[in-house]
């Protein structure tokens, strides 16, 4: 939840480049009547290769060609975490993956209500991006952030009992994916199916902060294809015209579900469209927890003082289908050893084991150890509580007492004094309540 982080070493390129108000990186061009913006990129590698269509008669494929025998690169050093922290990080990444592989099982046995979908590849992306929030801090995930959703507070239990559909889970059993979050705990906004709607909500959860005094960090997620919708463009013009603390973080996972993103877009990367939105954009390696972690620490850090939002694209690979139902047949095999090869949960296991020794390997092999048997505990507590009456599927449905009495979070919002009209006759009026410049 909360994290007290160490002061930087050295001022980070994402806050130093901004020369301006709206805080776009900015270079300062030969030709005065001309801007030319820079994107900062933390990545300590590029990968080299492209994904083609090669179509074969009705059959449609892709081929991949490039470099694909680059060696894997170190994990770049944080400027802020330090070893309780990595340790504690690594621990949410290996939990996740392990209550995904967890699910999987319980599909395949047959007491999974409808899909499931899974975040495999992307651990150090959910996991480092939710650690960077503070408790007053609001998150909004997606369908494969179940990792942030379990360093916010979320038990494993709780998913695993969401996707059966069981009277205990945090839905009650009326919905058996991931459509549910705790706006009165946790900060937790639920997915919505609809991709980039939760952009423009998070937005508008920023601004009701702020209508009480606060800024705040609203952290939300969108993929390489969601990313193309209306409605995100919408969100973060808003956001960004307003200055409100959005950190929107594009899982730049190469497939928008069966479509690669070299036939989804023309830029080279995403992050360059925060160059139209006059705000900060950086790109980070999303199998590199640190890099993932420096990056939305930023990003939060600047919601926080009122300088507005920020694009964070993380480049990894999504090793799974779309959804458990989808064998991801159409993905290149090399493609997928490619990225095998840079695993977040091996690549930090070596970095604080080999590379920076702040675990022996029988450190490590007992907190896996420890998680293994507090994730089965959690499994069997899943698969044996209770399935929701019939009669409870009334509940919720229409209108109950207290339901719509919604308090302010943080203060009451600030109003003008009534003032009177010009003929005494008239009632008095106030101002509106939202002046959102």
């Amino acid at each position: 939840m909360a994290h007290k982080n160490k002061k930087p070493k050295r001022k980070s390129p994402l806050l130093a480049v901004s020369s301006n108000q709206n805080g776009s990186s900015r270079t300062q061009p030969k030709n005065p009547q001309q801007r030319t913006y820079s994107i900062p990129d933390y990545r300590l590698e590029e990968p080299a290769f492209t994904v083609q269509q090669n179509c074969e008669g009705s059959a449609v494929c892709y081929e991949i060609s490039g470099d694909l025998d680059a060696p894997v690169p170190p994990i770049r050093e944080s400027e802020y975490l330090d070893k309780k922290q990595c340790i504690e990080i690594y621990r949410w990444m290996i939990l996740n993956r392990k209550m995904e592989t967890a699910l999987e099982n319980l599909y395949k046995q047959g007491k999974v209500v409808g899909g499931v979908y899974f975040g495999l590849g992307q651990e150090a992306c959910s996991c480092a991006s939710a650690y960077a929030l503070k408790r007053d801090d609001w998150l909004a995930p997606m369908i494969r952030n179940q990792g942030s959703l379990l360093v916010r507070g979320f038990a494993p239990r709780d998913m695993m009992m969401q996707y059966m559909a069981k009277a205990d889970s945090p839905t009650g059993g009326r919905d058996g994916t991931s459509h549910f979050g705790d706006v009165e705990k946790r900060n937790i906004v639920s997915p919505i199916s609809m991709l980039g709607d939760l952009v423009p909500v998070m937005a508008g959860v920023a601004l009701g902060a702020r209508l009480q005094g606060r800024n705040i960090a609203v952290m939300t997620y969108i993929g390489d294809g969601g990313q193309s919708t209306g409605v995100t463009y919408e969100g973060i013009n808003f956001a960004a015209v307003q200055d409100l603390g959005l950190v929107l973080i594009i899982e730049s996972n190469h497939w928008g579900y069966s479509t690669p993103s070299e036939l989804q877009f023309r830029v080279k990367d995403l992050a360059e469209r925060a160059i139209g939105y006059g705000i900060p954009g950086v790109i980070v390696d999303g199998t590199d927890a640190c890099q993932v972690y420096d990056a939305a620490h930023q990003a939060c850090e600047r919601a926080r003082r009122g300088e507005g939002p920020t694009l964070i694209e993380a480049k990894m690979m999504r090793m799974k289908g779309h959804a458990i139902h989808d064998g991801a047949d159409y993905v290149p095999k090399e493609m997928f050893e490619y990225w095998r090869k840079r695993d977040p949960v091996v690549r930090f296991e070596n970095y604080l084991v080999k590379a920076k020794k702040w675990l022996t390997p029988p450190e490590n092999e007992k907190l896996i150890a420890d998680l293994e048997r507090f994730l089965e505990d959690e499994r069997e507590f899943a698969v044996n509580s209770p399935m929701p009456t019939p009669e409870s599927a009334a509940g919720g449905v229409y209108c109950e007492a207290g339901c719509h009495d919604i308090k302010p979070k943080y203060a009451i919002p600030k109003t003008k004094p009534k003032t009177k009209m010009r003929s005494s006759g008239d009632l008095k009026r106030s101002e509106a309540a939202v002046h959102l410049k």
